[in-house]
C-alpha cells in the first residue's frame, strides 16, 4: 500500500543533525536455501526480476541503474511548509543524497568508510565485521551487507546516523570525524539501505530500523529526504514498540518500510535480528548500482571469496600481455584496484588482535608490505605544525621491494591508521630513479579529504610531498647498488645533458608525461605499476637513471647513450632543482620561524625595559620633590 500523496508525518531528516560513523557497520545473515545458488549470474547480466518474486507495484527500481546519470532528473516546485508564524527552515532535497555520494568516485572507498564504522566499534567490543552478497527477496537481485557485533545504535543513535552533517565521534582514535561517511558510501553503492540496529544503554534494551530509500524519495516525489524509522523496546524480552509520536505516525513509518524494503512483513522484519544476538548492527545495501553496459559494478562471481570491480577487473586483462606485466599485475599494488580481498588486506596499518574482517565467509589475512622490503631504512621527518613552533617526530621506512628492479614504486599513507593514498608515487613519471623503492608512514598532522582517499592540499600536504621526493633520491642513491644497479657515470650525465640541449633545438615540443602525480585524479595512483599503458614500452622514451653493473661499466659511450633519453633526463634535472629550492625554502621558513621568536624575545625584553625605566623616573621624580619640600620647609 502506496503512502497518502500528502507528505505523512514520518520523521524528516533536518540539516543540523546526523552522524555517520555512528552506524558499527554490519552484516545481514547468510542467502536463505531456497534463493538461487547458481544458474544465471545476476551480477553478469541486467536486473533481471524472478517470475516468482512477489513485488509491490510501487516497488521498482528507478529507470537510471547507473550511478552516475541517477541524478539526472528535473527537480520540481518546492511548496512552503511553515506554519502561519513560524519560520522556514532549510531542508535537504533527495537529489542532494546522489550528489553527495558523488564524493566516491572508487566504489572500494564507499565500502572502506563501513568497514571505519565497523572498526571504530572495536572499542565497543566488536570482535568482527562480515561483509557479503545476499539477495533481495523480493525480486532476488543482489544486495551488499555488512554485519558487525559492536555496541550498536539506540534510538538517538540511529537518527544521527541516518541524518547529515552529524558526529559524535570526538576520539582521537577514531576514524571517523565528518558525519557524512554512512550516506556517501551507501548512497554510492547503491540506490537504497535499511539498517538493523539492536543496543543496551543505562539497563534499557533496544532495537530499531531505519529505511533511507533514494527510490521511494524519487517514486513518491519527495522535495525533502524522509527517512522512516520505528524502535521497539526489548528489555523484557518482548518487542514493545516505542512511540515518538503518535500511533498513526508508528503505524505509517512501518507501513512504508514494509512498502519500499525488500521486507514485506513485519515478521520478515523481525526475523533480521535474530543473528544479531543482544548488540550489533546490520545494514543492507541493495539496487546495487550498474555499470555504463547495464551490469552490476560489484562483480561477485568470478571468486567466491572475494569481491572484484568489474570495470577495473577488466582494465588488467592479461590475456594479450608479457611476462613482466604479469608479475606487475600479480603485485598488490595493482590488485587492490579491483579486488576488495587485497584491498582490505593493507588498509589498516596495524594488524588486530582481537578483531577480523571477514569477507564472504573467509576472513582476510592483513597484510603489511614493510615485513617483504628488503635494505629497508627507517628515515624520521619533523614537520612543523603551522602557526605553532611545535614540532611531531614522523618516521618513515623505506626499502625495496623483493622483486626489485621492479616499477612497482611509492608510499603507502596512512592517517590514524587507516591507509588513504596507496602507492603514492612520487618521483617523476618516466624516470626510473625510485623504481622498486616503496615507503610506509603515518601522516596524522594532515587531514584526509572527505572520501578518505586522498588529503587535504595544505601547505604541510605539499611539504610532505617534497619531504617523500627527497627520501627516494637519497636513498635511491645510495642503496641502488644493493639491487646490481647504480647511478649513471658522470661523463654519461654530461653526454645526456648535451643530448636534451640538442634535442629541444630540434624538436622544441618533446611529449612529455605529467610530473604532478596525483594532485588532479580523484582515485589512489596506480600508474606506477601500469607501465604497459603509459607509454614505458617505448625503449626510446625512457631514461635508465641507472645501470646494471655487469661487463665493462665503461664501455662504450656512443652505445651507453643511445639508450638515455633526453625528454626524462630534462624532467629529473627539473626536479633535483625543486628538491634543491625546496629545502632552501625550508631553512628560510626554519631561520623566518627563528626570527620571529628572537624578535619576539627583544621585544618583550624592551618593554619590560621600558617599566623598569618608568619606574626609576618615577621615584626620581618623586625624590626631586621631596627634596624641594624640604629645602623650602
Amino acid at each position: 500500500m502506496s503512502p497518502k500523496q500528502e507528505k505523512p508525518p514520518i520523521e524528516v531528516v533536518e540539516l543540523d543533525s546526523s552522524d555517520d560513523e555512528d552506524a558499527g557497520v554490519s552484516v545481514v545473515g547468510k542467502r536463505k536455501p531456497d534463493m538461487p545458488h547458481g544458474g544465471t549470474s545476476l551480477s553478469k547480466s541486467p536486473v533481471i526480476e524472478s517470475p516468482n518474486a512477489i513485488v509491490p507495484s510501487n516497488y521498482r527500481p528507478l529507470e537510471s541503474r547507473s550511478f552516475w546519470k541517477a541524478g539526472n532528473f528535473e527537480v520540481g516546485r518546492i511548496k512552503s511548509t511553515a506554519m502561519h508564524g513560524e519560520l522556514e527552515h532549510a531542508r535537504v532535497h533527495p537529489k542532494f543524497l546522489h550528489s553527495n555520494a558523488t564524493s566516491h568516485k572508487w566504489a572500494f572507498g564507499a565500502i572502506a568508510e563501513l568497514l571505519d564504522n565497523a572498526v571504530d566499534e572495536i572499542s565497543s567490543g566488536a570482535t568482527c565485521v562480515k561483509v557479503d552478497r545476499i539477495y533481495n527477496p523480493r525480486d532476488n537481485s543482489p544486495a551488499l551487507l555488512f554485519q558487525d557485533d559492536g555496541g550498536g545504535m539506540d534510538p538517538e543513535r540511529l537518527r544521527k546516523c541516518m541524518s547529515l552533517g552529524y558526529s559524535s565521534k570526538t576520539s582521537n582514535s577514531t576514524i571517523g570525524q565528518y558525519g557524512n561517511g554512512f550516506k556517501t558510501s551507501t548512497m554510492r553503492l547503491g540506490a537504497d539501505v535499511i539498517v538493523f540496529s539492536r543496543s543496551s544503554q543505562s539497563g534499557r534494551a533496544t532495537q530499531s530500523i531505519g529505511l533511507l530509500s533514494y527510490t521511494f524519495l524519487r517514486r513518491t516525489g519527495q522535495d525533502d529526504v524522509i527517512v522512516p524509522m520505528i524502535d521497539f523496546d526489548i528489555s523484557d524480552h518482548w518487542a514493545e514498540p516505542i512511540l515518538c509520536g503518535s500511533q498513526d505516525d508508528w503505524s505509517t513509518n512501518l507501513k512504508t518500510i514494509l512498502e519500499w524494503s525488500p521486507f514485506a512483513t513485519k515478521m520478515d522484519l523481525m526475523q533480521q535480528f535474530e543473528d544479531i544476538k543482544s548488540h550489533g548492527t546490520k545494514i543492507i545495501v541493495y539496487n546495487l548500482w550498474l555499470n555504463d553496459e547495464g551490469i552490476y559494478e560489484l562483480n561477485f562471481d568470478d571468486d567466491d571469496e572475494d569481491i572484484m570491480l568489474r570495470d577495473e577487473a577488466n582494465c588488467g586483462n592479461t590475456s594479450k600481455t608479457n611476462k613482466r606485466a604479469l608479475e606487475q599485475q600479480s603485485h598488490i599494488s595493482y590488485r587492490l584496484r579491483y579486488s576488495l580481498r587485497a584491498y582490505t588486506s593493507i588498509l589498516y596499518l596495524k594488524k588486530f588482535t582481537n578483531f577480523s574482517i571477514i569477507l564472504r565467509g573467509k576472513p582476510v589475512e592483513q597484510f603489511n608490505i614493510l615485513e617483504e622490503l628488503k635494505h629497508s631504512k627507517v628515515i624520521t621527518y619533523r614537520p612543523q605544525l603551522a602557526g605553532t613552533s611545535k614540532e611531531i617526530l614522523v618516521e618513515t621506512t623505506l626499502g625495496f621491494v623483493k622483486d626489485a628492479p621492479s616499477p612497482v614504486c611509492g608510499f603507502n599513507i596512512y592517517h590514524k591508521n587507516r591507509l588513504i593514498r596507496p602507492f603514492w608515487k612520487v618521483t617523476a613519471d618516466g624516470s626510473s630513479k625510485g623504481n622498486g623503492v616503496v615507503g610506509v608512514l603515518e601522516a596524522n598532522f594532515i587531514e584526509p579529504a572527505h572520501d578518505k582517499q586522498d588529503f587535504e592540499r595544505s601547505s604541510l600536504f605539499f611539504k610532505l610531498e617534497t619531504r617523500l621526493k627527497q627520501m627516494v633520491m637519497d636513498y635511491w642513491k645510495g642503496h641502488c647498488h644493493l639491487i646490481g644497479l647504480k647511478p649513471l657515470e658522470p661523463h654519461l650525465q654530461n653526454l645526456q645533458r648535451e643530448q636534451v640541449a640538442n634535442a629541444q633545438i630540434q624538436s622544441p615540443t618533446i611529449d612529455r608525461q605529467p610530473v604532478t602525480g596525483l594532485a588532479a585524479h580523484p582515485r589512489p595512483d596506480f600508474r606506477s605499476v601500469q607501465s604497459d599503458k603509459v607509454g614505458r614500452t617505448n625503449s626510446n622514451r625512457e631514461l635508465p637513471a641507472v645501470q646494471p653493473i655487469t661487463g665493462n661499466a665503461t664501455g662504450s659511450v656512443k652505445k651507453d647513450t643511445q639508450i638515455a633519453s633526453s625528454s626524462c633526463m630534462s624532467i629529473d634535472q627539473i626536479c633535483e632543482e625543486n628538491i634543491q629550492l625546496f629545502r632552501r625554502c625550508e631553512s628560510y621558513i626554519q631561520r623566518e620561524t627563528e626570527l620571529k621568536r628572537t624578535i619576539e624575545e627583544l621585544e618583550k625584553e624592551l618593554e619590560d625595559t621600558k617599566k623598569k625605566s618608568a619606574d626609576l623616573s618615577s621615584r626620581l621624580e618623586s625624590q626631586k620633590k621631596l627634596k624641594l619640600l624640604k629645602q623650602f620647609g
